[in-house]
């Protein structure tokens, strides 16, 4: 995992031009251009193509061919999932259906007055979490946790043209001043989300087994909420058929609460979101460190 470079593919100049395409001439436009969008990264984003290839072949275990075809589906539904954030935050909103699965156990854990940690991943779509938590007008306790070298740009072009998201977000930082915000959060019982398949460089991180392959994994997340005993849920945003969200969420009760611990319910809930979704899954990169 250490060639994550801190950012995410996508820039503001495509989003500007999907922003204009939806605008002009509606979603469903949009979704046709992405049909040569995605084709073209097939083709010219070597290394993206490489690493989809792999997860098919070699961790879901598909045959050569259809690891190959599922390649195309991987950057379409990637690209889908980019234009439904523009689409819904712009006033199409109406045009998508949403499920609560297992929303009941966000007010349960914040009863605990301990604040909350939820543990998602880079798959499906939580930069729709907003819109999931402003209709159980609960948002404003929201923290996202970025290293937020991924969106800079681009959320701040987002903001401009949907309006300043309502989730607070706390960007990691060099000289540790999140920790602060992280701790202040958690005594006002608010709620704290990671992304925590991913670490930088910087970070101490645990090796534990993924989709049958060892691979690394930050230890920050972990050790918080093991050492506070704060309440945990895993939660992911996916999107399937019919313009159809489905948030859920999955209280983790453990027997033993130490780090490594949740850190292995963490990667069983993600595994079995990995399997069912599996063109949702966005680490472009050598994940397993298995190229070099």
């Amino acid at each position: 995992m250490s060639n994550w470079k801190g950012q995410s593919r996508g820039t503001v100049l495509g989003l500007r031009i999907y922003v204009f395409i939806i605008k002009t001439f509606g979603l469903y436009a949009s979704y046709f251009v992405l049909l040569f969008v995605a084709l073209y990264f097939v083709f010219f984003a070597f290394n993206s193509t490489k690493s989809v290839y792999y997860l098919f072949r070699n961790r879901l275990g598909y045959s050569r061919l259809n690891s190959a075809l599922n390649i195309y589906k991987s950057y379409f539904t990637f690209g889908r999932i980019q234009l439904d954030r523009v689409a819904i935050t712009s006033g199409l909103k109406h045009k998508y259906s949403f499920e609560f699965d297992g929303i009941q156990h966000i007010q349960n854990l914040l009863e605990q007055k301990k604040g909350g940690i939820l543990l998602t991943a880079h798959i499906g779509n939580f930069n729709l979490a907003k819109h999931f938590f402003d209709d159980k007008n609960n948002h404003h306790i929201v923290n996202l946790v970025v290293t937020d070298l991924e969106h800079e740009e681009i959320k701040n072009y987002l903001d401009s043209v949907t309006g300043k998201s309502a989730i607070k977000l706390i960007v990691l930082k060099e000289n540790l001043s999140h920790i602060f915000e992280m701790n202040n959060a958690l005594q006002n019982n608010e709620l704290l989300v990671f992304a925590a398949d991913r670490y930088t460089e910087q970070a101490k991180t645990y090796t534990h087994n993924f989709m049958e392959k060892p691979a690394q994994f930050p230890q920050g997340p972990f050790k918080l909420a093991a050492r506070n005993e704060i309440p945990v849920l895993f939660v992911h945003i996916m999107r399937e058929k019919n313009f159809h969200y489905h948030f859920y969420a999955r209280p983790y009760n453990p027997k033993k609460n130490d780090a490594k611990n949740l850190l292995k319910a963490y990667l069983e809930n993600l595994e079995t979101m990995l399997k069912k979704y599996p063109h949702q899954w966005y680490n472009y990169y050598d994940y397993w460190n298995d190229f070099s």
